[in-house]
């Protein structure tokens, strides 16, 4: 059986995902350097931890759309952690997308957030973790990057980004020991869906379960829940000139 990640990192951390996967490594000990950029929702996190068991735990607050910030989240994480055993990358927005339709500069921002940023610490940490030798990377993708719809075609294509960048880290670092997962959620219930109407609905609890048990068996790529696999695959094989008049 595989050990338990003692040193983790976890880049937007007040996120509901990374939070419930947070505590699944806190009541067995675990230490966390925790990244967001609302140092209130921080403490709330770190308050929570604490009492389910976490070791030491340290903060960053940044706000991830600055990337000149992304040495220094790196540089703690070594200094605070020592050997990093789990990085899980987990921020990003929801955005509105009859308002992007509009907007260009909004939904260039989307991507900033939502691809780029993912990607860039993506990428330096899995450096880390390859000149540790060992390590797992867990990034938060979607099913929206599996096709693009009118719905959400800037966060699909976002997601796109990520996912395929995330695979090509995983075959860049595999022979260097480290583990590149990517996680590809449907809709789940979270703050960020408020008020959303999604098929197919899930409760952060079951993705937060689906993601531990994927680094642990050191799977590459997973949808949650798993029946997302079969409708992404479906939906792929439709032409375009079916897809394009969806309005969802």
């Amino acid at each position: 059986m595989r050990s338990v990640p003692q040193h983790i990192v976890i880049i937007g951390a007040t996120s509901a995902i990374a939070s419930a996967v947070a505590a699944r490594y806190a009541v067995q000990g675990s230490s966390f350097l925790l990244v967001a950029r609302d140092e209130q929702k921080l403490q709330n996190v770190v308050a929570s931890l604490r009492e389910q068991g976490a070791g030491a735990i340290s903060v960053f607050v940044a706000d991830l759309r600055a990337r000149d910030q992304y040495p220094a989240i790196v540089r703690a994480a070594v200094t605070q952690l020592g050997q990093i055993d789990l990085v899980l990358v987990a921020h990003g927005t929801l955005p509105d997308q009859t308002m992007l339709d509009r907007d260009v500069d909004a939904a260039m921002e989307s991507m900033l957030t939502n691809a780029l940023s993912a990607m860039d610490l993506a990428h330096r940490f899995a450096l880390v973790l390859a000149d540790q030798g060992r390590g797992s990377l867990a990034v938060i993708s979607s099913v929206a990057g599996d096709r693009g719809r009118r719905s959400n075609y800037a966060y699909g294509a976002a997601k796109a980004a990520l996912t395929a960048y995330t695979s090509g880290l995983r075959g860049t670092f595999r022979e260097a020991g480290v583990h590149v997962l990517t996680v590809k959620p449907g809709p789940v219930t979270t703050p960020m869906t408020l008020g959303k109407k999604m098929p197919l609905m899930v409760s952060v609890d079951v993705v937060a379960d689906a993601i531990v048990r994927a680094i642990t068996k050191r799977r590459q790529v997973i949808y949650t829940p798993t029946i997302w696999r079969l409708i992404m695959f479906a939906y792929r094989l439709l032409p375009e000139r079916i897809t394009m008049r969806l309005k969802f």
